[in-house]
């Protein structure tokens, strides 16, 4: 039995949730040990549906119900053009591994390593102000140009105004859903999810397909959303608005969190204010935030004048050391295999081009640069 199938059958016990599945991986250091060997203090708490579950692989192992619903699941998936991925999994979005207890399974529709680009959550009220969802448009469009892919949860208002935005600021854009990414929750946007993987973006769901929305689904979507993303924008929100957990979220991954200020007298504006009391940085513009991230707001001629191949393979590798974030010279070095003079050839080059800048003690790759590796602009050229 490999990983993922040891993942799914874990996930699949009724009781065994991210939170109790990442306790028994702490346990045993993987769900095959895990599923092996239950302790019986906790199989003890779970449901006697769980317990009687876990008895039966513990006797059968791949020939036991279990199994068999993930082989099913996984057949599903195929047959749907559904990728999936588990935390060990090389492709699983290397920003949302950092944070504390991930989902430990992620079904993917579309184009998966979307989800290793620089992102930006925009999130907001469903029922936003004609204000509201323009903000969330110019700015999802505008960020979209200067090389952020854009992250909602494809919800009615301000996250299907934030979707739009970035397709019509010809960028990408992932949606997090919180139902089987097969069911697409409000039905409102279905032409909506159909777009975003037409033009190239994702749809994601920790969830098994043919799971409906419900209201319990969206807290552990909404640490998704902001999981993935560099920073997070709020738009528009009351005090009592859900977006608000995504924003809190955020604050505990240590993500960056913004906020649009409206007038006192606008309580679709009362939850911007909250954050920005509390610590949310106030934006007037896209720029605000590109800058602050490390983005640069793209004119179209620069866009235009943007290197259309990425370097030979040697700049590659070095662009795949640099995709879990900032390194150091010696670590490129060992990550790469070059020597230090070599190295420094090759970061001098690939800094002229817009590609990476340097830090205090290193390196790291900027938008651009993250840009055109995931997004495949066109294939490496052949040294």
């Amino acid at each position: 039995m490999d990983g993922l199938t040891a993942c799914m059958a874990l996930l699949r016990l009724e009781g065994v949730g991210p939170a109790r599945y990442w306790q028994l991986i702490e346990h045993f250091g993987n769900p095959l040990a895990a599923l092996r060997q239950p302790p019986s203090a906790l199989l003890n708490k779970l449901p006697a549906r769980a317990q009687s579950q876990w008895r039966e692989f513990s006797r059968l192992e791949a020939q036991c119900t279990l199994a068999a619903w993930v082989q099913e699941e996984r057949a599903r998936c195929v047959d749907s053009g559904v990728q999936l991925l588990w935390h060990s999994d090389p492709d699983y979005p290397a920003l949302l591994a950092e944070t504390s207890r991930p989902p430990p399974l992620l079904y993917i529709r579309g184009a998966h390593k979307t989800l290793n680009l620089p992102q930006i959550a925009i999130v907001g009220a469903r029922r936003a102000t004609t204000v509201g969802l323009e903000n969330a448009c110019a700015f999802a469009a505008e960020l979209a140009r200067a090389g952020f892919a854009i992250t909602s949860g494809l919800a009615l208002g301000v996250d299907a105004a934030a979707h739009r935005g970035a397709l019509q600021g010809g960028g990408t854009t992932l949606a997090v859903l919180g139902s089987g990414v097969d069911c697409i929750y409000p039905r409102h946007n279905r032409a909506l999810a159909e777009d975003i993987l037409t033009n190239g973006g994702t749809l994601i769901s920790e969830l098994p397909l043919g799971s409906q929305a419900e209201a319990k689904n969206f807290p552990r979507r909404n640490r998704i959303i902001s999981g993935l993303s560099m920073g997070v924008l709020l738009t528009e929100a009351t005090l009592r608005s859900g977006s608000l957990i995504t924003a809190r979220l955020a604050l505990e991954q240590n993500r960056e969190v913004f906020a649009i200020p409206g007038s006192i007298h606008n309580p679709m504006a009362r939850g911007c204010h909250q954050l920005i009391k509390t610590g949310a940085t106030l934006v007037e513009t896209s720029a605000d935030i590109a800058t602050q991230l490390g983005g640069l707001l793209a004119e179209p001629a620069a866009a235009e004048a943007a290197p259309k191949t990425l370097p030979d393979r040697r700049q590659q590798a070095l662009v795949n050391a640099l995709t879990g974030g900032p390194r150091s010279i010696e670590q490129l070095a060992l990550d790469t295999g070059e020597s230090p003079g070599d190295l420094m050839g090759l970061l001098l080059q690939m800094e002229l081009e817009g590609l990476l800048e340097p830090l205090p003690g290193g390196y790291q790759l900027t938008v651009r640069g993250a840009t055109y590796y995931y997004l495949g602009v066109s294939t490496p050229t052949a040294e």
